[in-house]
């Protein structure tokens, strides 16, 4: 970021604190990150309190620290007060957005935010410099960092914003104001914290308040509610371009995996590239080299220790229902000439819903072509109760066993593994990582 010297911070955070002129050209959260001449923010959590650092890291020779009351034994001079360091925090990213004087794409939705946010990176790096949110940094304390660490020389910068709540894409986007906005689809994701499924559509739909003038909203027409964005991107006065199975690229399309999200995926990523006046000819055959994330999709093929090889497809990262639901179609419409085998963990944070929305993911299973199916912890004994009678079921308590199980009792040549889970709760993703490291690629 472009140097900011302290009064003009006191300007942007509204403080009314008598701190040393200092200038500061790099924002941090992370006491661990502290150096000469940044700004560390501190925030608290449920867990921690940044106020606890910020001795040692003004000590460390940190310009100032942004705090929401002063801090004993700390110089009082280089503490800017504010009342909401998380808000503050949210003005200094949008005054360092201000200063980007190239094009911001802003994009949310239930799922695959993440993959497509890496896909438009890719498209847009064919005509120009990109900068792009790191990891899936898309919250109230991601989204201000992301803005903070533009690359200002970037010609484009894709910013991708997440919520659980009303009001949440709102105020993000009121820091991003992109120059166009995506919607990638609407999923009944967190929907225990809304009152209706039209809720979540709805609370999506405020990416479009923060369009800047000239905006363009981009739109999923297939998904839930695509009639409602599309009114309330109208409401906004601004472009509105529509993409999916009827209105898609007409062009060749070859992608490197198979699968409806895929394509939905390609779709969205050459809708904003026409949009923006390029060349999506250009982009649909760069596409064949863009791949899938780890832990997001991506395939792998590896040798068996005893001769043959299968494919895993690492989807290891989320758990919620309907990215599960997602994977196993995609599971599901993959060429083999072997089984389709689904090792699934507990989806989480689901609350009185838990057990109904493993039951789901059994039904769907059981009108899935799917061979095999591995349910991990407790919660999945709900979903392995739906299957046919017909489809292999094992069951874990946790992932301890798991990777040898998979390599020496269950895996055969040609077969197609598909793991999903929830990160943190099922950990699913060591597994993946143990896979890895210990067959060879093919």
């Amino acid at each position: 970021m472009q140097k900011i010297s302290t009064e003009k911070l006191i300007e942007i955070v509204g403080s009314s604190s008598n701190v040393v002129a200092a200038e500061f050209d790099r924002v941090i959260t992370d006491s661990r990150q502290a150096a000469p001449g940044v700004l560390f923010v501190a925030l608290r959590g449920e867990k921690f309190d940044g106020h606890d650092f910020v001795g040692e890291v003004l000590q460390k020779g940190a310009a100032l620290a942004l705090v929401e009351h002063l801090v004993p034994g700390a110089p009082a001079e280089r503490q800017v007060v504010v009342h909401d360091s998380l808000e503050a925090f949210g003005k200094i990213g949008a005054f360092n957005r201000s200063r980007f004087k190239g094009i911001v794409v802003g994009l949310t939705g239930s799922a695959g935010k993440t993959t497509t946010k890496e896909e438009i990176k890719f498209a847009l790096s064919q005509f120009g410099k990109v900068y792009a949110t790191a990891g899936n940094h898309n919250n109230y304390v991601g989204v201000p960092l992301s803005l903070c660490e533009m690359d200002m020389d970037a010609d484009y910068a894709v910013i991708e914003m997440g919520m659980s709540s009303k009001g949440e894409i709102a105020r993000l986007t009121s820091y991003v104001r992109p120059d166009l906005a995506l919607i990638t689809n609407v999923y009944p994701m967190h929907i225990e914290f809304f009152d209706s499924f039209e809720g979540i559509a709805e609370a999506k739909a405020e990416i479009f308040e923060g369009l800047r003038q000239q905006g363009i909203a981009v739109i999923n027409e297939d998904t839930n509610f695509a009639s409602l964005l599309e009114q309330r991107a109208a409401e906004r006065r601004v472009k509105i371009v529509k993409f999916g199975r009827s209105n898609h690229y007409q062009g060749k399309l070859e992608l490197p995996q198979e699968g409806e999200a895929q394509l939905y995926n390609a779709w969205a990523t050459l809708a904003v590239i026409a949009a923006l006046g390029l060349d999506t000819d250009k982009v649909a055959v760069a596409l064949k080299d863009f791949d899938a994330l780890p832990g997001r999709g991506k395939r792998h093929r590896l040798k068996l220790p005893d001769g043959g090889a299968f494919t895993l497809i690492d989807d290891s990262y989320s758990g919620q229902p309907e990215a599960m639901k997602i994977a196993i179609d995609g599971l599901a419409q993959t060429e083999t000439a072997g089984r389709r085998i689904a090792v699934l963990g507990k989806m989480a944070e689901l609350g009185d819903t838990s057990e109904a929305r493993h039951i789901e993911i059994g039904e769907k299973l059981a009108t899935a072509p799917v061979d095999v199916v591995v349910g991990i912890c407790p919660e999945m004994k709900a979903m392995l109760a739906r299957l046919r009678p017909d489809q292999e079921a094992h069951y874990f308590e946790d992932k301890e066993g798991l990777e040898d199980f998979l390599i020496n009792k269950l895996l055969q040549n040609n077969d197609i593994l598909l793991i999903k889970g929830a990160r943190y709760s099922s950990k699913l993703y060591q597994v993946t990582d143990a896979l890895l490291k210990g067959l060879e690629k093919v």
